[in-house]
């Protein structure tokens, strides 16, 4: 029987593994859809390889900073118990990798493609580790001294603060710091429409990220006597609140619509474990209105070239979800309870500082050293070209 078990648990957290590295093939389509045509290729190849350099160093170094453990050991002990712990670690990575894919769609069609990958390296070796430690493996005795404060531990089941507002907060400081896409604001005031290049990659990218989300939120139990329905129900419920939302505040606009869903799964991470599915879809709902408010204000008012609004929809929708665990996970409002609102809020403030100020010191010191971003001619001439020396389609049909 507990052969059976560990194989099973095996399998388990193996399907969510691939599950959520599905998601990232939905970041590189929901990039390429929102992007300009000359910078489509661009988008595809650095999740791609940002998922790849994200897997060296999350093996050799970060996952070793969150769990205290590390694989430089004999294949036969990596194989005890069907492997689990090596098939954990492929799950967590893709949490982990999806930090460079959030970044990727804020600072899109004007950063260079080298610095980023070593911006790469830092955050999933030390800087997002460091946080899913502390929150996820008790490091530093910071959820003690939460619960000393509170009453309660920071909860977060799936990542809504660990992944998405972490994420999302990085990137702000990465998109400040690189300034605005060429002629984005003009001198008279103005603002220059970048639409979408394609609505369709756009709906696809948003589909395979939210069908991969259910691994995501269902698996993070990571052994299969864990499972719980209420987290499948819980993140569909939020799913389409947060698409009704975006539907109704957007005015009917694709781009919001198709991201409505992912800002109210991004919200009910943390409390998908607790909430009554009335509260996720109380939570979706907030969290779709939320993200097309905020994106709207960012880029029109405030004027922060965030391209594909990450920000507003993994660091605000995110901060919004950890809270939320806190307010809907509670039984007086029907929850399952263990929770407080004041450690929910402590919690996500740590998170939101500890990101942001990482993204400043990480883009701070590239930007510094190296440079952040394209020249004013490569950024006129695309990333496709100026980076990859090759369109997303050819100009002309070539016949031998």
């Amino acid at each position: 029987m507990d052969a059976l078990k560990q194989g099973a648990d095996a399998l388990f957290i193996l399907l969510g593994g691939i599950m959520v590295l599905a998601m990232h093939a939905g970041f590189a389509f929901l990039e390429l859809g929102t992007v300009r045509r000359k910078n489509q290729v661009n988008a595809l190849v650095k999740i791609l390889v940002d998922f790849s350099a994200s897997t060296v160093v999350y093996f050799l170094v970060g996952y070793g900073v969150a769990y205290g453990t590390h694989f430089l050991v004999g294949a036969e002990q990596l194989a005890a118990k069907n492997g689990y712990e090596l098939v954990k670690f492929f799950f967590l990575l893709t949490f982990a990798a999806a930090i460079p894919a959030i970044i990727s769609g804020g600072i899109a069609e004007r950063s260079r493609f080298f610095p980023q990958l070593i911006a790469t390296g830092a955050i999933v070796g030390f800087v997002y580790p460091f946080f899913e430690g502390i929150v996820w493996n008790q490091h530093f005795g910071v959820q003690a001294w939460i619960k000393s404060l509170t009453g309660q531990e920071f909860h977060d089941f799936a990542g809504s603060v660990v992944v998405h507002a972490v994420g999302g907060w990085i990137a702000l400081a990465a998109v400040l710091l690189l300034g605005p896409r060429f002629n984005r604001y003009r001198r008279d005031g103005g603002i220059s429409a970048h639409p979408p290049s394609s609505i369709p990659f756009l709906a696809l990218g948003a589909w395979i990220l939210t069908v991969g989300w259910f691994g995501f939120n269902v698996m993070s139990a990571q052994t299969l006597d864990k499972i719980s329905g209420l987290v499948a129900v819980n993140s569909l419920m939020a799913m389409v609140g947060g698409t009704l939302a975006a539907l109704a505040v957007g005015k009917n606009d694709p781009g919001f619509v198709h991201n409505g869903p992912l800002a109210g799964l991004v919200a009910v991470c943390a409390g998908s474990d607790l909430m009554h599915p009335v509260g996720a879809l109380a939570v979706g709902l907030v969290a779709g209105a939320l993200f097309v408010h905020l994106f709207t204000l960012t880029q029109n008012k405030w004027k922060v070239d965030d391209v594909l609004g990450v920000w507003p929809l993994h660091g605000l929708c995110g901060a919004w979800g950890g809270v939320a665990a806190g307010i809907f996970g509670s039984a007086s409002l029907g929850g399952l309870g263990g929770v407080s609102v004041g450690a929910q809020v402590l919690g996500t403030l740590l998170g939101v500082a500890w990101a942001f100020g990482g993204g400043l010191v990480v883009y701070g010191l590239i930007k510094k050293t190296m440079g952040l971003r394209l020249s004013q001619e490569e950024e006129y001439e695309g990333a496709d070209l100026a980076v990859h020396r090759i369109s997303a389609s050819a100009e002309k049909e070539t016949s031998w």
